[in-house]
């Protein structure tokens, strides 16, 4: 059937916004319209004319109103195939009214559960009725229209204001977008089920349901397609969530360079001003200072090379000063708990710089999932929410790390968890001044770093590397002394890493002949 002229319509709804500019054109469209409840109530309450569903199916609204709508009255309407002669004498014989617009949304489930309610008020906001009449109107869309969203309000009454009906095509859409927000439903109730109330960490089946936001020109690469996509259910707010105030739409590389950035930056958020340089999702510049100003300088000098073009974050609001030192080179995306009205007016000379406003930053120490998808499956790990909070660094050299130096450890540990592996990161005074990331060994991540220190010091002018004097972090143990050695040549004087070597102690060894102090944390930190 393509075109269906509606004669009776079911409204049921717990999200009441725009029902009763709806509810009032199709009474201007000579539809009866049935209700339920509340919604009966706002209907009438607005002067409309309104028919109960118990006045429908014969039986009262009881138990309740567990059992209202779940009656062959109301499902044989909505799932009658009208051209079916066997469909239509049943329909005639058992007194069945076909119903031909439905608009249902469900109880506030996930809300229930955001506003922290107790188990007996979550079970009783598991929609029952609703999910059925949704999933009857949508099976028999050939006649019936199902609409579930209310920013579809407009679109329905503009088809019957136009065309006095509904279109097939029209009530296609409807109905596969009925189908997915039962199904995110389903989701949302499976996903506090398992984790919340059977405390589950990784369950039999995995049910996520996430909604689209932006849909982005392309992927990775131009002939690649993207969107965004946001969690149904409770999620930290972050990039995804942030304000957008100036720039054209953010790309596919610039939300994941950006939330690389922002992951990092939020391990500082109780920290001194901290400012974070990332580009490829690595980090190239990260530092601290007494003022944001100074904390971006000093990143800055760490790879201004790497820094051209890159997306920059930052843990405190962005001051105007701030603003203009970042504007003197190109840079793709800053993100910012917020800004002030001078450092907004100094990026909107800059058109194509997208600032971020994120708010509150996520907390580093979260839970969560990490999910990746590879060929066939999904791996499914907890995010890594390890940090040196959590364990106690061991001393494993004769000399003991000075107060500086276990300070620039800690800094460089922290800037290591976000490097991809194999990672080794120079620190000293609060910012980095090597970061070597993502090669096959370990030495020649040592060896990368302290090369690029080098050149960052021959560009500014300086007498020395900041890796003289400073503390190497390193992801992962190492396996031979050789990175150990690497460091000690580039003038690391101190070293953190997990250890867990087979050859623990000729390093630690190397580490002694060295006068090198060396912690231990015990902790791995590999981001592949």
């Amino acid at each position: 059937m393509d075109h269906v002229i509606a004669q009776r319509a079911l409204l049921s709804v717990s999200d009441k916004s725009g029902i009763v500019d709806l509810a009032t054109a199709l009474s201007r469209h000579g539809v009866e319209l049935v209700s339920t409840g509340g919604t009966a109530a706002a209907l009438r309450d607005a002067g409309l004319t309104v028919r109960d569903i118990s006045d429908l199916t014969g039986f009262p609204e009881m138990m309740d109103g567990r059992v209202k709508t779940l009656h062959p009255i109301v499902h044989g309407g909505l799932l009658a195939v009208r051209d079916n002669a066997e469909h239509v004498a049943s329909m005639q014989e058992h007194g069945i009214g076909a119903i031909d617009i439905v608009v249902v949304n469900l109880y506030p489930f996930e809300a229930t559960v955001a506003k922290g309610a107790d188990r007996d008020t979550i079970i009783e906001n598991i929609d029952i009725g609703g999910p059925s009449m949704v999933r009857s109107a949508a099976k028999n869309h050939d006649a019936v229209a199902i609409v579930t969203d209310p920013a579809d309000y407009a679109a329905l009454i503009a088809e019957l204001d136009a065309n006095g009906g509904t279109s097939l095509a029209t009530r296609r859409r409807f109905a596969a977008k009925a189908y997915a927000a039962t199904a995110a439903y389903d989701s949302a109730i499976a996903q506090w089920f398992a984790f919340a109330d059977q405390g589950q960490a990784f369950p039999d089946t995995l049910p996520l349901a996430f909604t689209r936001g932006a849909e982005l020109r392309y992927g990775e690469n131009p002939h690649q397609s993207a969107s965004l996509y946001i969690p149904r259910g409770p999620a930290a707010r972050g990039i995804a969530q942030a304000e957008q105030v100036q720039g054209k739409a953010l790309s596919y590389n610039n939300y994941n360079d950006a939330d690389a950035a922002l992951e990092l930056v939020s391990e500082f958020r109780d920290g001194p001003p901290t400012v974070v340089i990332v580009k490829h999702a690595n980090p190239c510049g990260v530092a601290t200072g007494n003022t944001l100003i100074e904390a971006y300088q000093a990143a800055l000098a760490c790879d201004s090379v790497s820094a051209f073009g890159g997306i920059i974050a930052v843990n405190r609001p962005l001051d105007g000063e701030t603003a203009r030192a970042i504007s003197g080179i190109f840079t793709e995306v800053v993100a910012a708990p917020d800004a002030d009205d001078e450092a907004k007016a100094v990026f909107a000379a800059k058109k194509n710089l997208r600032l971020l406003l994120t708010g509150d930053l996520p907390d580093p120490a979260r839970g969560g999932l990490s999910v990746k998808t590879i060929a066939g499956g999904l791996l499914v790990q907890s995010r890594d929410a390890g940090n040196l909070d959590q364990v106690e660094l061991k001393v494993v050299t004769k000399r003991q790390p000075t107060e500086q130096e276990l300070a620039d450890c800690r800094f460089a540990w922290t800037v290591a968890k976000h490097v991809k592996s194999n990672a080794i990161v120079y620190a000293k005074g609060g910012s980095t001044a090597g970061i070597g990331a993502g090669q096959m060994n370990r030495l020649e991540s040592a060896r990368i770093a302290a090369w690029k220190a080098k050149d960052a010091a021959d560009k500014a002018g300086w007498s020395q590397a900041r890796t003289i004097g400073s503390a190497v972090a390193s992801d992962a143990f190492f396996p031979f002394a050789d990175g150990l050695l690497a460091a000690v040549e580039a003038g690391a004087t101190a070293v953190i890493q997990p250890g867990g070597s087979i050859r623990d102690e000729e390093v630690i060894a190397a580490a002694d002949d060295a006068g090198l102090a060396m912690v231990f944390t015990g902790m791995r930190h590999f981001r592949h």
